[in-house]
């Protein structure tokens, strides 16, 4: 997960494929603002809202452009 690190860091938007706690897939554009121990803390853009996501869940991430 270090990869996020540096987003975070940055600021930079990411394209994040996710898997709930049911098993569903989503694929959301998020702007991480912290990692806090398996917590990540962002403002999903699809939500429009502050979300957390388990860092375990999370399948891939990609810088948006």
């Amino acid at each position: 997960m270090t990869e996020l690190h540096r987003y975070v860091s940055t600021g930079q938007r990411v394209e994040m494929i996710y898997m709930d706690g049911r098993g569903r897939i989503s694929k959301r554009v998020i702007q991480p603002y912290t990692i806090e121990g398996t917590k990540v803390k962002a403002y999903c853009l699809h939500r429009r809202a502050p979300r957390c996501f388990s860092v375990d869940h999370i399948l891939a991430v990609l810088p948006v452009q």
